[in-house]
Formats: structure tokens, C-alpha cells, sequence
């Protein structure tokens, strides 16, 4: 699973990522990316940055989204707490996940994450980030809810798939860090065959990421310090 990830990359360095060139020519607005707080500790039912595509316009736009998918049959808020993850393996066929899956897939901005190792009685965490520190995506769905007073809110899941060789001694699943070559065909809502989008959601190269152990201060979700990301 995914439980919590950093951003603490400027938007230079995004727009550089998302501005990358496009076989299907989408492109990306930089001058619409707004300047992002540095975010150490990112907790589900917090707002993150993610990228949706307009078909309209051929082009990547930035939205701040709701951690936590709310499907848009929900009755209350509550239940996007519990659904911050969706399986790879089985998110064509979940009813909380199928429509988001088919026609409302995003990228969810990130530069690394968390994962907890069970030690006896503790739990250690660890950071997950690229080899070269750069920022990257996860494969995401979104979805709109209206309240019963009419108040919208538009949600957000990241996807997880089987662990790579790193993240195995810790845990056995890991959030889709999507290749950049797959990020026309995620985007695109007019791609919905389920064989075609499983194509960009296997696990993230192994030899590109790197691992280390970190303070417990990251457990506390209203902790969001540089230090959440220093080696122990």
C-alpha cells in the first residue's frame, strides 16, 4: 500500500517532467503551475497535486485533489479515508473503482514515499525515492462527489501493484510509479480497454530506486518536516 509520500520539488522541476515530450503531442501549461509548498509528509484526506488531461484542449492540466477516492454513489465523506489505495490487479472489476478506472485516470505528483517494516513489536519506516532524486508520477483515478448540501469535491486513489526487489525486505506491495512513456495512454479517456492500461501499471524498476530508514517522527501525519526525510 501507499500510505504517505513527499512533493518537495518546485514547479520548475515539475513543469520540466511533465513538459517531456509526447508522442501523442499532449502538453502541459507551465505558466498554470503554481508555486508548490515543499510536503514532507503527505496523509491521505489531504489535498495533493495531480494531472489530468483535457481532451478539449490536448493538454495536461494541474489540479489539487482530495487523497482518498469518494465514488460518486458515497453517502458520506468517510469512506474516501479507507479507499487512498486501489489494487492494480483488480481495479477494472471493483465497484468503487471500475467507472474512475475506465474514463477518469490522473498522475499524482510525487518524489518519493513511505513504507513501514514490521519489527517485532515496532514498525520502521522507510523512504522510497528515484536513484537520481527527481520527481515522478503515480498512476491515479479520480472521481467527483457532491454532498447532500451540494458541496463537490473531487477525489483521488493512487494504485498499487506487487513489490519490486527493493521494496520487498519491507513490504509486499508498492504504488505505481508510472513510466513517463505511459503517461498519454493513462491520461487519455478515450483509452478504457483494461488490457491496454494494465500494459503501464507493473512495478517500477528496481535499479532506478533507492532505500533507506527513517525517523518514527514520520507517524505522526501532522509532522511535515525536512528531517521526516533523514537517514537513521
Amino acid at each position: 500500500m501507499c500510505g504517505r509520500f513527499s512533493l518537495k520539488h518546485p514547479a520548475e522541476a515539475i513543469a520540466a517532467l511533465l513538459a517531456s515530450p509526447s508522442p501523442n503531442n499532449q502538453t502541459f501549461d507551465v505558466e498554470k503551475l503554481p508555486e508548490l509548498s515543499a510536503q514532507y509528509n503527505i496523509a491521505p484526506t489531504q489535498m495533493v497535486a495531480t494531472v489530468l488531461y483535457n481532451l478539449e484542449s490536448n493538454q495536461r492540466e494541474f489540479h489539487e485533489l482530495r487523497w482518498g477516492l469518494i465514488p460518486s454513489w458515497a453517502k458520506d465523506i468517510s469512506i474516501g479515508a479507507k479507499l487512498h489505495n486501489a489494487r492494480a490487479e483488480t481495479v477494472a472489476e471493483k465497484p468503487a473503482f471500475r467507472s474512475a478506472f475506465k474514463r477518469r485516470r490522473c498522475l499524482v505528483l510525487a518524489d518519493g514515499f513511505y513504507e513501514w517494516q514490521r519489527l517485532d513489536s515496532k514498525k520502521q519506516p522507510f523512504y522510497f525515492c528515484l536513484q537520481d532524486g527527481q520527481p515522478f508520477c503515480f498512476a491515479g483515478l479520480w472521481e467527483q462527489w457532491e454532498s447532500p448540501e451540494k458541496e463537490k469535491i473531487t477525489s483521488c486513489t493512487i494504485l498499487t501493484t506487487i513489490a519490486n526487489e527493493v521494496l520487498k525486505p519491507i513490504h509486499h506491495r508498492m504504488p505505481v510509479v508510472i513510466d513517463k512513456k505511459y503517461y498519454d495512454l493513462w491520461l487519455d479517456p478515450q483509452v478504457q480497454k483494461p488490457e491496454a492500461l494494465q500494459e503501464a501499471l507493473h512495478p517500477y524498476p528496481a535499479s532506478a530506486m533507492t532505500a533507506y530508514p527513517v525517523s518514527t517522527l514520520v507517524n505522526n501525519p501532522k509532522y511535515n518536516n525536512p528531517d521526516c526525510l533523514n537517514s537513521i
